[in-house]
């Protein structure tokens, strides 16, 4: 299998985006590898998009995404899409939506 970088779009709503550097939508590119599951990509995340690192229980719960958080591979709801186990296509649209809010 060609090994390529893989070009995807990831944003955020629901207040997601303030873990995010307060950006909505990033254009990302993730290294060359044999393919992505979209559970390696919640780990990418953690490891090198999270801006405050003392938080990241609030996005990633047991290595994978904490309850709350709705994601969205192309507008599919990702536990129709197997989950973490999803394999990632070049130009996904990754979408993940806080549904937790204070009061």
């Amino acid at each position: 299998m060609n090994q390529t970088d893989l070009p995807i779009v990831i944003e955020f709503g629901g207040g997601a985006e303030y873990l995010f550097d307060n950006k909505t939508k990033h254009n990302i590119v993730l290294p060359a590898k044999p393919q992505w599951t979209l559970g390696e990509l919640i780990l990418w995340m953690r490891d090198n998009m999270l801006q405050d690192k003392e938080r990241e229980d609030l996005f990633v719960q047991d290595e994978t995404i904490r309850p709350g958080i709705l994601v969205l591979v192309n507008e599919t709801d990702w536990e129709l899409l197997d989950e973490g186990n999803y394999k990632l296509q070049p130009n996904d649209n990754v979408l993940f939506i806080s549904t937790l809010h204070g009061g």
